[in-house]
């Protein structure tokens, strides 16, 4: 009799997923092709279950949990950006992209279910703290991570301003987990910066792609402007993890000539395939007021360098793409993030979305980005005693390939298999456009004609020299012992 009951449960809960699919399939391909087939053998398996769930589970679970858990399963199966997004995730990425929320500071994702560390933004709790790209927050103050969706993890970490939160913290190179107790404050991204560095040359930092973004770069270039003329600008976009696309396609405009091309996309779809241009159609959104008007004359004509590290991510990586094709501007620093791919924000009937990702960016030349990043032109590692190993796209597990360079990705992926640092890797923390920023001086020297390639050449060979040397003058009498013979 339960057996039977259990068949009936299990057909009925069949037909209700197959109509719920059937629902979304239709609002999903309107105006389309004709719906793919629904995979009935597959639906019948999720409402087996489904029904062991509601029948034997310890303790009675809500339909809605197991449905959304189930929604939020499928989107993060698919790679590390696509999510569900709960009314309260929705609304806190709505508000994330004005520049202020409530928080600790810290761009992350999931692995091998943990939140991993993609980059503590500047200037926030976590930054100050000591939390470093890669790594691995295992517990939420008494909270373990592992199962927790990355939504929920949001959620635990973002809350009221002055309230504390302890993140227990797994790190390479660390046998014992790392502790660290956190404030959260009211995060206020400061979008853009500026200043001149030396008579004739400024300096513009990019921290994140946000709303008002393109048109605060225009500020801040007439501000510049004003100081005094510029034989030289350094775009600074080092750890910057990205953010509103036609932020990136704003500020990119800002340096290019009108209707350059910007970046391309390609996904399934067909309004997923397109092109952005340097036009006001596709970087003001919702404004009449075109910033660029107010743009200084200056501003496509003066020479640029464009600083990178592995913390650059996404829109970043399209504004330094853009402006290397179109040989606007010297890249220079060390290998992007590699986040090369699109995520739509889909709004369901309950204030509720899911992030999805639909599409790959290209770069005028349509080089790909993803899983592989942006290469500078010439390559200043960050320190002068090299770079530290940083998380990048390729690393994050279940990443999106390259499809243009699938065999170049799968080399990166094997180069970065080394993980996150070491803790005597571990990034220096020194201010960025600071006294000790190796990286700027490099692109200051380039942009007095210095040529900084053949100096950097030099330095090393005069590295590796000192070290052979200091090999050499280690006394025989230093090597070990020859073991006793028997």
């Amino acid at each position: 009799m339960r057996s039977s009951k259990l068949k009936q449960f299990g057909l009925v809960m069949t037909g209700m997923v197959a109509g719920i699919m059937i629902s979304l399939n239709f609002s999903a391909n309107a105006d389309r092709s004709a719906p793919l087939p629904l995979p009935v053998d597959e639906l019948r398996a999720y409402a087996d279950v489904f029904n062991a769930i509601k029948q034997g589970y310890v303790e009675p679970v809500e339909d809605k949990k197991l449905i959304t858990d189930s929604i939020s399963g499928m989107l993060s199966g698919l790679d590390p950006h696509s999510a569900y997004l709960d009314a309260e995730a929705f609304k806190d990425l709505q508000v994330g992209t004005q520049g202020e929320f409530g928080g600790l500071g810290i761009e992350v994702g999931m692995e091998d279910g943990f939140v991993k560390v993609i980059s503590p933004i500047e200037d926030t709790p976590a930054f100050r703290a000591g939390v470093q790209a890669g790594d691995l927050i295992v517990k939420l103050d008494d909270t373990p991570v592992k199962g927790m969706s990355l939504n929920d993890a949001v959620k635990r970490m973002r809350g009221k301003p002055n309230t504390d939160i302890t993140l227990t913290i797994m790190r390479k190179g660390q046998p014992q987990p790392v502790v660290l107790k956190l404030t959260r404050e009211v995060i206020k991204v400061q979008s853009v910066k500026s200043k001149v560095l030396e008579t004739g040359f400024g300096y513009l930092r990019v921290a994140q792609f946000q709303e008002n973004t393109a048109a605060a770069v225009v500020e801040h270039l007439n501000r510049l402007a004003a100081q005094g003329p510029l034989q030289g600008l350094v775009l600074d976009l080092r750890n910057d993890p990205g953010g509103l696309l036609h932020g990136a396609v704003g500020v990119s405009a800002a340096f290019l000539p009108a209707d350059a091309l910007v970046v391309s996309t390609d996904g399934r779809t067909e309004d997923a395939k397109r092109e952005y241009r340097a036009t006001q159609a596709d970087y003001l959104r919702g404004t009449r007021d075109d910033f660029l008007r107010r743009l200084p004359p200056y501003a496509r004509e003066v020479p640029m360098v464009v600083l990178v590290n592995a913390g650059s991510a996404s829109a970043s990586e399209i504004v330094a793409g853009a402006l290397q094709d179109h040989k606007r501007a010297k890249v220079i620093g060390i290998q992007t993030f590699g986040k090369g791919s699109v995520q739509t924000i889909l709004p369901l009937n309950n204030n509720t979305a899911i992030k999805l990702t639909t599409a790959r960016y290209y770069t005028p030349n349509g080089r790909s980005i993803q899983a592989k990043g942006i290469e500078p032109d010439i390559v200043v590692e960050e320190t002068a005693n090299g770079s530290s190993r940083r998380v990048r796209e390729a690393d994050l597990v279940g990443h999106l390939e390259n499809d243009k360079a699938a065999k170049a990705a799968a080399e990166a992926a094997a180069d970065n298999a080394g993980g996150v640092p070491a803790a005597d890797e571990a990034a220096v923390r020194f201010e960025l456009a600071g006294e000790n920023d190796h990286q700027l001086k490099q692109a200051i020297r380039l942009l007095k004609g210095e040529d900084i390639a053949q100096v950097l050449q030099a330095e090393a060979a005069a590295a590796a020299a000192a070290a052979a040397a200091s090999l050499e003058a280690v006394p025989a009498a230093a090597a070990p012992a020859e073991a006793p013979k028997k």
